[in-house]
């Protein structure tokens, strides 16, 4: 294949893009984008809201949010790296209504299944203009969901109909507090797709995790999230970020891994609404334990990018 030969010889960019995690928009990710621009990295974040995942509710398609990475990675690389060159794109209430009503899989079975290999070609809404051609790789960034959507992201095989191929443009995978590893339920069947096949040998992974939340002391979000990761069992023994078990943020195969000691998932403290969801992350988080993206936890993962 001429393009892909060509494509895998496009030097590498000291910039990279930001996947938000599940829920989350850009605007969460901002203020990490700049401190990775500060120092060296130039770095966009996917320009989407955090309703934009809404459509994706249930355990369903992530074809929605693939799209918008692509979008990102294709307008950085032609860029040369310049975030500033990244456009926005057209995504109105009525094309996430649509969306919703359409995406399938999930828990609801639309479109007939669960099983990604069994979900209907749906393209989704959104006008998102054309990026010219590439003139570098950049790497990926993926936060908790946006990790694992980031492996399908890579992969030349087929997911509801597309195969993005993005190890042609990616040379460097970060994951950050991303579940990894296999679990029941619609939720993982994504994750179970994306563990048929190691990471591309074109791109570098990195995986990183947590410790100091534990299971059994940090509130009932903590424990329910860490028993969503092993199959309903027990989260009360496990650690992590409070969201993402240890072992899960770390199961990518041939990845480079670190853990982060006391580090929480999200920035908490900081976001309107989510002390409603996560009270007791949130008072840690107010009492100043560090997010992956606070700058005492990216001293500890993102000289690694330097090193791409």
């Amino acid at each position: 294949n001429t393009y892909c030969n060509m494509t895998v010889t496009l030097p590498k960019l000291d910039a990279a893009v930001v996947v938000p995690g599940f829920l989350s928009g850009a605007s969460d990710f901002r203020e990490m984008a700049d401190s990775l621009s500060a120092r060296g990295i130039r770095t966009a974040v996917v320009p989407m809201a955090a309703w934009h995942w809404l459509p994706c509710l249930g355990g369903r398609s992530m074809r929605p949010i693939l799209e918008r990475i692509d979008h990102t990675v294709r307008h950085l690389a032609a860029a040369e790296g310049d975030p500033a060159a990244v456009p926005g794109f057209e995504y109105s209430w009525q094309d996430c209504l649509t969306d919703f009503v359409h995406t399938p899989g999930g828990i609801w079975e639309v479109g007939g299944s669960a099983e990604v290999q069994e979900y209907p070609i749906v393209e989704p809404r959104g006008h998102f203009p054309e990026a010219g051609a590439a003139r570098g790789r950049v790497a990926l960034i993926g936060h908790s969901a946006g990790g694992w959507i980031s492996r399908v992201y890579l992969s030349k095989r087929r997911y509801g109909g597309r195969a993005y191929d993005g190890s042609q443009l990616v040379h460097s995978l970060v994951t950050l507090g991303a579940p990894l590893a296999d679990s029941s339920g619609p939720a993982f069947r994504g994750v179970a797709w994306a563990n048929q096949e190691p990471p591309p040998s074109t791109v570098r992974c990195l995986a990183v995790g947590a410790t100091g939340t534990p299971g059994g002391s940090s509130g009932r979000l903590t424990r329910d999230a860490y028993s969503f990761c092993v199959d309903g069992g027990d989260g009360t023994k496990l650690d992590g970020d409070g969201v993402t078990p240890t072992f899960s943020a770390l199961s990518l195969p041939g990845a480079e891994t670190r853990v982060l000691d006391g580090v929480t998932h999200f920035p908490w403290g900081d976001v309107p609404g989510a002390g409603l969801v996560a009270p007791d992350l949130a008072k840690e988080h107010r009492a100043g334990k560090p997010w992956y993206g606070s700058p005492s936890a990216m001293e500890q993962w993102a000289d690694w990018l330097h090193r791409a």
